[in-house]
């Protein structure tokens, strides 16, 4: 399974686009000053602006700088960047060296989606990056930041105190990034979600490369872990299940992965979670009758089910991998 659809939302702002088409006559062509696109662009800071363009149309540096022309990104706050090409096409672009080349133009932006690509565009596994450690260098003022995609991901620790969210989606997780981020200087992180994968598509990250965010050692703010879409979720669960960060958490995510009645036992048997205001488990593989203990164990905390899952003989499945 993939992802199927762009974000409508961002950051708390409605998404407005800005792709290949936006600004550009019926030949192709740029219109000056892209006069007519404006006529329908809402104000540079009411929206989440996604920048993006499409396999064989017009390069991403091209779209990047119409759009730099076109809407006063001083007031941008929440942008996204979509499918900016991939090396295999003829005009593929590098998004953070354009980024971090024109931080200067984005003085107040909080909030960065890299690669908000469906599937149809490109799948997760495809998605391509390089060293994404010089945006947080560019713009210290981020508060959220989220990316999808993992193949050829760089991540240097990094030092914040402004980042408030950080996300990272894929269907393989390389432990090196996990590892960077565990050694990263987050004193005000209060959300962390990691789509840590399968090992099939670079997802290597064990337990033990966890155990800077379990032990509740980092991150001293953090009030929402989410550790998911996992092959290993019994096995997260359980290390979960006795973990120090969980008594200072308001939710907590184990969702999207391999989660059995194991793992389900595992978190029952550890410390009390009634202390959560949610609990999200949804894509699993429990039991009906483990499906109720879970519900009645935990009466007070909103628990996400959905997506009970069955396993196709022996094979389980994560909810998103290639």
């Amino acid at each position: 399974m993939g992802v199927y659809q762009h974000l409508d939302e961002f950051a708390g702002l409605p998404v407005a686009t800005f792709d290949c088409e936006t600004g550009v006559d019926e030949h192709g062509d740029a219109m000056a000053g892209g006069e007519e696109a404006d006529d329908d662009l809402p104000p540079a800071g009411d929206a989440a602006w996604y920048v993006g363009t499409m396999f064989d149309e017009e390069p991403f540096a091209d779209t990047f700088a119409r759009f730099l022309e076109t809407v006063d990104t001083t007031e941008v706050t929440a942008l996204i960047v979509g499918y900016w090409g991939a090396s295999y096409d003829e005009n593929h672009a590098d998004p953070v060296a354009l980024l971090t080349e024109n931080a200067g133009a984005f003085p107040n932006l909080k909030a960065l989606f890299l690669g908000d690509i469906t599937a149809e565009e490109s799948e997760i596994s495809w998605i391509e990056h390089g060293d994404i450690s010089p945006l947080f260098t560019a713009f210290p003022g981020l508060e959220g930041f989220e990316i999808r995609g993992a193949q050829g991901l760089v991540l240097s620790p990094i030092e914040s105190t402004s980042l408030r969210a950080l996300r990272f989606e894929s269907g393989g997780l390389p432990a090196r990034i996990v590892q960077a981020v565990g050694a990263s200087d987050l004193p005000n992180l209060e959300h962390l979600d990691l789509w840590l994968g399968e090992d099939g598509y670079g997802g290597d990250a064990t337990v033990a490369d966890l155990a800077p965010f379990l032990s509740g050692e980092r991150l001293p703010a953090l009030r929402h872990l989410g550790l998911e879409d996992s092959q290993i979720q019994d096995e997260i669960a359980a290390a979960v299940a006795g973990a120090p960060v969980v008594a200072r958490l308001a939710s907590l995510s184990l969702a999207m992965g391999i989660l059995t009645d194991r793992g389900a036992e595992a978190l029952l048997s550890g410390q009390p979670l009634t202390h959560l205001l949610r609990l999200d488990l949804h894509h699993h593989f429990l039991s009906d009758a483990m499906v109720e203990r879970v519900k009645a164990a935990l009466p007070g905390v909103e628990v996400d089910l959905s997506e009970q899952e069955k396993p196709q003989g022996d094979w389980h499945y994560i909810a998103v991998s290639e």
